[in-house]
Formats: C-alpha cells, structure tokens, sequence
C-alpha cells in the first residue's frame, strides 16, 4: 500500500522524523531507510535503538498510540497514488483477477487509505497487525495466498520496498518490484520495473510466468 499504490513514504517520512525528534534524535536517511516497509513497532524499535532507549523505560503503546494519531492526521490531509497504480488496479479487475491489499500498516490506518484506494477494489486486506509476524516475515502473504486458496506461486506480489520484497520471497510469491523509497537487490523470484504507469496485462503475466515455470504446485 505505501510506496506502492500510494505515495505515502514521504507521510511516515514526517512521522518517523518527529518521532525521532521525539525522543532526542535526528532522524538521518540512513536510519529512515531502516524503517521502510517495516511493521510499527519494528520501525519504532529502530528508532528506540538509534536513541539508546533502554528497554524499561519505553513507552511503547503510548508512543505506539501518538504515531497512529499523527499518521492519521496526515493521512486525512490527503493520500496522493503513485503514477499508475489506479489504472493497474482496474486493469487487474477487467481481467477478474483477485487481490489482496497486503501491507504492514496497521489496520485502523489502513480503513483511512482505503477511503481513497477503495476497499471494494480488494477480496480481502491483510493489516501489519493481523499476523503473527510482519514484513519481512512471509507471514503476511501466506495468509493472503491462503484467503485466495492458492499457493504463493500462484500469486504475484507487488511490491516497492527491500522489506515487502524479502516478504513476498519468503512466502515464495513471484514479485513485480517497482521502488519507490529506497533501492531493492534483485534477486529469484523477482522481476523489476520502474513505474506501474503504462503496464499492460501482459507485463503482470511476464512478471508472474517468468519466474513460475516447471513450480509443481501452480497449474495454469
């Protein structure tokens, strides 16, 4: 969802950094790329780390419930998409292929970008905080393969971020990456493009095909 339907990295980019600020740091971009694609609490760790904040004295639902309402404030100030996510969107409907939004927000943040993505758009939503463990972990699109009945290779991912990609490959899901934020290695598995914007749905199949051929467990 961030980074790659919508343009909100630079949103968690304000967050991240007051929250940072916060707690006595700078946010640097290095220690901001740390935290692409991460789960909550595992960005939030980041920064406590970064902070030299010892484990007793964080306030972790506290500080936990001011970066929910701070995200929330920005997100209702407007979400913009990313060139070409719209169109993929309803390019993937005409073909009546399934989706699932899988992202590491939080659900009670997702229900704000949705007002703008479109919940209707999606069978299903897998939240940051509705699996035992998030991006990075496979955990995120195993349950998005499972809600679909298929197996991971028959899914493709996409995805913007280093942390969504290692997800997506540890579920074993085909991945079209497209940056955003930061840069992501190539690697099995993965086919890159620079933008969504002009994609037709021969270049999903490509990205999908290319990287599933002789898998026992896909039937085409």
């Amino acid at each position: 969802m961030d980074g790659t339907l919508l343009d909100s990295e630079p949103i968690w980019d304000i967050a991240m950094s007051d929250f940072a600020v916060r707690h006595g740091i700078v946010m640097s971009p290095a220690l901001r790329e740390q935290t692409l694609g991460s789960a909550l609490l595992d960005a939030m760790d980041v920064v406590y780390h970064a902070a030299e904040i010892a484990l007793p004295d964080r306030d972790v639902s506290g500080d936990a419930r001011w970066l929910l309402d701070h995200v929330g404030e920005l997100f209702d100030v407007g979400l913009p998409w990313r060139p070409g996510a719209p169109e993929a969107l309803d390019l993937l409907a005409t073909a009546s292929i399934p989706l699932v939004l899988v992202t590491n927000t939080v659900r009670e943040l997702t229900e704000v970008a949705l007002q703008t993505i479109g919940a209707d758009r999606f069978v299903a939503t897998v939240c940051g905080d509705e699996v035992s463990a998030g991006k990075p972990a496979p955990d995120p699109y195993l349950r998005a393969a499972a809600i679909v009945g298929q197996h991971p290779a028959a899914c493709l991912a996409v995805e913007d971020s280093p942390t969504g990609a290692a997800a997506a490959t540890a579920a074993g899901c085909p991945t079209l990456v497209v940056p955003s934020a930061a840069p992501v290695a190539p690697g099995a598995l993965r086919r890159f493009r620079p933008t969504l914007a002009g994609l037709g749905l021969a270049d999903f199949a490509d990205a999908w095909t290319g990287q599933t051929t002789g898998h026992p467990d896909v039937q085409r």
